[in-house]
């Protein structure tokens, strides 16, 4: 199975995001039918921890070991839903304030129990906590021949326009009290997405 670890928001927090979207939405993008951005189902949207790829059912349950003990280990943090970017001339995501470096700690230490179960090394260094909120498709992604700018920067004026319009905001404050381990399966989600079934979960520090 496909697996990664995550943070998930509260209701109140996704539901606060998804209203800011909407708004945003409406004033950058004439008409969803064209829209530039495949936006991401509520229901998937979380911050990424660590990704382990394809995991062996025996791997996995080394995996869901290591993880109880890395939820066991660190504490409660608190975060907020804040700014945005684009990765790669292809993410749209929201960015993350607060106890950022607790978060980048758990990434840190839910890698290593990975590598330790022997799944494979994630990667990306995961020093910025973001929480994917749609992917630009293709058409609107800028050749290799224009790409002048930064990775960061927008490719065209839609992507633009939302990234401005998302940039201010800043969502409500949450405690983080839950680690997932989530299993991906792509395309068999709503409209062809991914599907994301929670495999099992451990609350910080053992409470």
């Amino acid at each position: 199975m496909r697996l990664f670890a995550a943070v998930r928001p509260p209701a109140d927090v996704l539901d606060h995001l998804d209203l800011a979207l909407r708004v945003v939405r409406a004033g950058a993008v004439a008409d969803e039918r064209t829209s530039p951005v495949r936006w991401t189902a509520e229901e998937n949207r979380h911050l990424t921890v660590a990704f382990y790829g394809e995991v062996p059912a025996g791997v996995s349950d080394d995996l869901a070991l290591g993880l109880a003990r890395v939820a066991d280990e660190a504490e409660p943090f608190e975060l907020r839903l804040r700014g945005a970017g684009v990765f790669s001339h292809r993410t749209l995501w929201v960015g993350a304030s607060g106890e950022v470096e607790a978060m980048n700690r758990l990434s840190a230490r839910a890698a290593d129990a990975g590598e330790q179960a022997g799944t494979r090394p994630d990667e990306r260094v995961r020093s910025r906590p973001h929480l994917t909120v749609g992917r630009v498709s293709p058409s609107a992604r800028p050749t290799r021949r224009s790409r002048r700018r930064p990775d960061d920067e927008p490719p065209n004026a839609p992507i633009e326009a939302l990234v401005r319009a998302l940039a201010v905001y800043e969502g409500p404050a949450w405690t983080v009290e839950d680690l997932l381990l989530v299993e991906s399966e792509p395309g068999a989600g709503r409209g062809g997405g991914p599907l994301y079934t929670p495999v099992e979960s451990w609350r910080l520090g053992g409470s």
